[in-house]
C-alpha cells in the first residue's frame, strides 16, 4: 500500500474524527489482534464495523465515514455487558484488518469471452471466492480488456446478473449471490463516496489502483450511477478507457466533407456548436477530439464537465456536481466568462440558463462547444427554441449542430456478402433518393451488400464501432427559417431546408455506410430510428 496515501487518508479520517467529535485511531502504528468471537465476518462486511480490542469487560469497535448510527446502537443494546466504545480509523485501515480477518483465497482467475455463455457458472463461482476489492478488480479488468463501455449489476428476485455493454451490445457475463453483492457495494460506496443507504440516485467517481491477491495491479477509472430499484441498488459503472490517441478528428469517421465542415466552422472565434445524440453515441469522444485539435498555446479553452471524463494537458478543466448543485453548471459558466477564455466546452445543456449562457457567449466573441440530448439536429434546434423562448439572436449564435449514432463496424475478415431481397432494395431506393444533391445517388442493379459472419475469435461478426453522423451547418437559408416564428418551425420542414443546403441525415448517411459493406442493415435499424 502506497505510504503518501495512506498517510493522507489518516490524516482525512482524523479531521473527520474532529468535525464528529469522535475519538480517532490509527490503526496502522501498532499491529492489532484478532477478534473473531466478536462478530462473524459477514457483520464485519455488512455493518462497516471491526472490533479492535475486546475483552471480559470492554469493547472498542473501529467505525468508518459509512458506519451507520442505527448499527452503533444495536451493538450497544447486544453486548450489554461490556463497555462499548467507538473510534474512528482510516477506510485503508478498515480494508486492511478485514484481509487479515478475511484472508485472500487462492484463485484463478480466467479471461471472460463474451461468446461462452457456459462460462457464465464458472465466472460465477470465481467472484463468490474473492473478497470484494478483488472482485471489482477484476470484473473492471476484464471489462477493459473487452472495450467494454459499462458493466451493469442488476438486482433480480433470487442474485445480482452482471452485464457488460460491447460496441452498443449488453452481454451477461456472471451472477452474484445477493450477500456477496452486499460486500461489493460496500467497497464500492467507500471508493466512489456514495451512499448504500440513499433512497436517491447517485453519482460517484473511482480512480483507484487496487492490488489483487494474485499480486495483479488494476487501476480504475469509473464513472458510477447507483439507483434503488425493487429488489436493492442497481449500479452501472462507466469505464473511462478511451485510448487518448483515439480523440482526434482524424480517428472519428469524419468523410472528407465533414471533416471541411467541421475544420470550418471551429476555425471561427466564436459560436455555438452542439453535438447532440443519445447516452453512447459518443458525443464526449467528438467534443474532445475538436477540444485536442484547437489546443494550442495561443488559446485559453475552459471545460466545464459534469465529471470531467478524460484529463487534458494545457487547458482548465473544472468539475460540476449537478445532483448536488442543479445551477453549477449555469453559475460556474458565467464565473468562466470572466476568465476571458477563447474556447468554453460545457458537458451538457440541461437547463434554460446554461441554454441562455451558451448562446450570449457564443454571440460575445466565445467558441462555445456543448452537447445536448436530441434525437437529430433539426429535433436540437426546435427543442432550443421550446427552451428558451423567441430570441432575435438565436440565430445568430448557433453555428453547427451535429446528430451521431454509433454503429457496430462489420469485421472484414469474416463478412458475408449476399443479395438483399426486393422489400430490403426498395427501402434503400426510397433513402438513397432523398439525397442531398452533392452526393451521387448509386444504382440498385446487382447491388450487393453484407451482413456479419462468424468465427472462433469472433462469433458476432462485427469488431468496433463506428459514428453515423448529420451535419447541421446554420446556412443564409437555414438562417432565414429560423427568422420566422417559433410556431411555424418544425424540425421535418428545418431538416427539408438543411437537406436541400447539403445536409445528409443519419440515416442517409449509414446507408451509404452500409452500400460500402462498412456495416449491415439489420445494424442501421438496430440503433437508428
Amino acid at each position: 500500500m502506497d505510504d503518501e496515501a495512506r498517510t493522507i487518508d489518516e490524516q482525512k479520517t482524523l479531521r473527520r474524527a474532529q468535525l464528529l467529535n469522535v475519538p480517532y485511531f490509527d490503526t496502522s502504528r501498532q499491529q492489532l489482534d484478532l477478534y473473531p468471537e466478536v462478530l462473524t465476518v459477514s457483520e464485519l462486511y455488512n455493518l462497516k464495523i471491526i472490533p479492535i480490542y475486546a475483552d471480559a469487560h470492554n469493547i472498542r469497535f473501529g467505525i468508518t465515514n459509512t458506519t451507520s448510527q442505527s448499527t452503533m446502537a444495536n451493538l450497544r443494546q447486544r453486548f450489554t455487558d461490556q463497555n462499548i466504545n467507538y473510534f474512528m480509523i482510516s477506510d485503508m485501515g478498515y480494508s486492511e484488518l478485514m484481509k487479515r480477518y478475511d484472508p485472500p483465497k487462492k484463485v484463478e482467475y480466467q479471461d471472460i469471452v463474451l461468446q461462452n455463455t457456459s462460462q457464465i457458472d464458472s465466472i460465477s463461482q470465481t467472484l463468490a471466492n474473492v473478497r470484494a476489492d478483488d472482485l471489482m478488480a477484476y470484473i473492471t479488468k476484464q471489462a477493459y480488456l473487452l472495450q467494454a463501455s459499462d458493466i451493469h449489476f442488476e438486482n433480480q428476485k433470487e442474485n445480482v446478473r452482471i452485464r457488460f455493454r460491447v460496441d452498443g451490445v449488453l452481454h451477461p457475463i456472471a451472477e452474484l449471490s445477493q450477500e456477496k453483492y452486499r460486500q461489493l457495494l460496500s467497497s464500492l460506496a467507500i471508493a466512489a463516496d456514495v451512499s448504500t443507504q440513499s433512497d436517491d440516485a447517485q453519482t460517484g467517481h473511482i480512480n483507484n489502483t487496487y492490488q489483487m491477491a494474485d499480486n495483479t495491479q488494476v487501476t480504475l477509472n469509473l464513472r458510477v450511477e447507483t439507483i434503488p430499484a425493487v429488489y436493492g441498488m442497481d449500479v452501472v459503472l462507466r469505464l473511462f478507457n478511451l485510448n487518448p490517441d483515439k480523440m482526434s478528428l482524424d480517428q472519428i469517421d469524419l468523410n472528407h466533407y465533414e471533416r471541411e465542415i467541421v475544420d470550418g466552422i471551429i476555425s471561427h472565434p466564436s459560436g455555438l456548436v452542439l453535438i447532440v445524440g443519445p447516452t453512447g453515441s459518443g458525443k464526449t469522444t467528438t467534443l474532445y477530439s475538436i477540444i485536442n485539435k484547437l489546443n494550442n498555446p495561443e488559446r485559453k479553452i475552459v471545460t466545464l464537465e459534469d465529471p470531467v471524463e478524460y484529463y487534458i494537458p494545457g487547458i482548465t478543466q473544472i468539475p460540476i456536481n449537478s445532483r448536488k448543485d442543479s445551477s453549477g453548471f449555469a453559475e460556474k459558466f458565467r464565473a468562466v466568462l470572466r476568465l476571458d477564455p477563447n474556447v468554453i466546452m460545457v458537458g451538457e445543456i440541461r437547463d434554460i440558463d446554461t441554454a441562455k449562457t451558451a448562446l450570449q457567449a457564443s454571440l460575445t466573441g466565445h467558441l462555445v462547444l456543448s452537447t445536448y440530448h436530441a434525437s437529430s439536429a433539426s429535433a436540437a434546434v426546435t427543442r432550443l427554441f421550446d427552451m428558451v423562448g423567441e430570441n432575435p439572436l438565436f440565430a445568430s449564435a448557433i453555428r453547427l449542430i451535429s446528430a451521431q449514432r454509433l454503429v457496430r463496424r462489420l469485421d472484414d475478415q469474416i463478412k458475408q456478402a449476399y443479395q438483399p431481397d426486393e422489400r430490403t432494395i426498395a427501402w434503400l431506393g426510397g433513402v438513397i433518393n432523398s439525397f442531398p444533391p452533392h452526393i451521387e445517388k448509386p444504382g440498385l442493379d446487382g447491388i450487393q451488400l453484407y451482413k456479419p459472419g462468424s468465427s472462433a475469435e469472433n462469433p458476432f461478426g462485427y469488431k468496433g464501432q463506428m459514428a453515423i453522423r448529420e451535419l447541421l451547418v446554420i446556412t443564409p437559408n437555414i438562417h432565414n427559417e429560423l427568422k420566422k416564428p417559433a410556431q411555424e418551425i418544425t424540425s421535418d420542414s428545418l431538416e427539408k431546408v438543411a437537406i436541400a443546403e447539403g445536409m445528409t441525415t443519419i440515416m442517409q448517411n449509414a446507408v451509404l455506410k452500409v452500400l460500402a459493406g462498412e456495416t449491415s442493415v439489420e445494424e442501421v435499424l438496430r440503433v437508428v430510428e
